[in-house]
């Protein structure tokens, strides 16, 4: 199965490894130094490497944008219970996160919208394989 590392630019970058502990992930010191830290989503498939402003413009010759001013882009991460992704709020607004608007819960399916410290969008969900419709049901129930 193929790795995915999403790159995110941090201003502080001992506060974004304190905010993601925080959060229940992991840090993978043999992939981290000065420049970045690899966090560790799943062990083997999902990771986050949370790198300086300056290490993360080496990779681009394109202005690096504010991600708490003008979102690019919102990783969603969907955990095993409603609780746990109560959990991840819960720690991740303590450590630093805001949560901008309420839960959206669609019965089959549960998320909580959490933006860590530099503005980064995370997605915490829950889905009940027993009773998820697709699309078409959120589409319904948004109607």
């Amino acid at each position: 199965m193929p790795a995915m590392f999403v790159n995110l630019p941090a201003t502080d970058l001992a506060r974004s490894k304190a905010f993601y502990t925080a959060i229940g992930f992991t840090i993978n010191p043999a992939m981290s130094d000065h420049n970045g830290a690899c966090v560790v989503v799943e062990e083997g498939h999902s990771y986050f490497m949370i790198l300086t402003r300056e290490y993360f413009q080496t990779f681009t010759d394109l202005p690096i944008g504010d991600p708490a001013v003008n979102p690019s882009v919102s990783t969603a991460i969907f955990l095993d219970s409603r609780e746990a992704v109560d959990k991840a709020l819960t720690d991740g607004t303590a450590a630093g996160g805001a949560e901008p608007h309420s839960a959206t819960d669609y019965g089959f399916m549960y998320q909580r919208q959490l933006n860590d410290p530099d503005g980064n969008i995370l997605e915490f969900g829950w889905l009940d394989p027993a009773t998820a419709q697709g699309p078409e049901a959120v589409a319904n129930q948004q109607a």
